[in-house]
């Protein structure tokens, strides 16, 4: 199957699941999350994606709320509009989201954030293999930002979804580490 078939069939998966379920889907990711940062206790800042809803996406407010309490730093992106990159946000001390005319929550109150600090990145995406590799929306948001880091993170998808057989890579593809599902933790070889 090439790519936008599986992107078009996981939009679909997504768009059928019942809010409640969701719901209990992200809460199961979440506290899967809060595992392996219990095992990996050297972990300390965090880039986490904002849920956009109309993409039926893992909620992650609440894990964003309980990393805060637990006193983990906290990064989100949002894209420059300039550079149509991500731009690393320091949301560590943000109190407030609102979504953007495009439905993209972001901090209302944020300083600009520097990767140097991030170990683990928390990634959206529709669809993984067996293998690790990933498919996003089909901007390569994620893949260009990765690609700016010069330092070993962790990087970490997160899934309602088992994983598909396979799917087509490029080049510029970044292949995950591990990927959290509400049943299970799949670790790949690229740690």
């Amino acid at each position: 199957m090439d790519k936008s078939a599986i992107r078009k069939e996981h939009h679909e998966l997504r768009k059928a699941i019942s809010i409640e379920k969701r719901e209990d889907f992200s809460e199961k990711i979440s506290n899967k999350v809060l595992d392996y940062l219990k095992a990996n206790s050297s972990i300390r800042h965090i880039h986490i994606f904002l849920t956009i809803s109309r993409l039926n996406e893992i909620n992650t407010f609440p894990l964003v709320k309980k990393l805060k309490d637990l006193g983990y730093f906290l990064y989100t992106s949002y894209v420059n509009p300039e550079t149509g990159v991500l731009d690393t946000l320091d949301i560590t001390h943000s109190k407030e989201f609102k979504s953007d005319a495009f439905g993209i929550p972001l901090p209302s109150d944020f300083k600009k954030g520097q990767n140097a600090n991030i170990q683990l990145v928390l990634i959206p995406l529709l669809a993984f293999d067996v293998k690790g590799n990933r498919l996003g929306y089909g901007k390569a948001y994620y893949d260009k930002f990765l690609a700016t880091f010069h330092h070993k993170i962790i990087k970490a998808g997160l899934s309602f979804f088992l994983p598909v057989k396979e799917i087509p890579t490029e080049a510029h593809d970044i292949g995950l580490d591990i990927c959290i599902t509400p049943e299970k933790t799949y670790y790949f070889n690229h740690l």
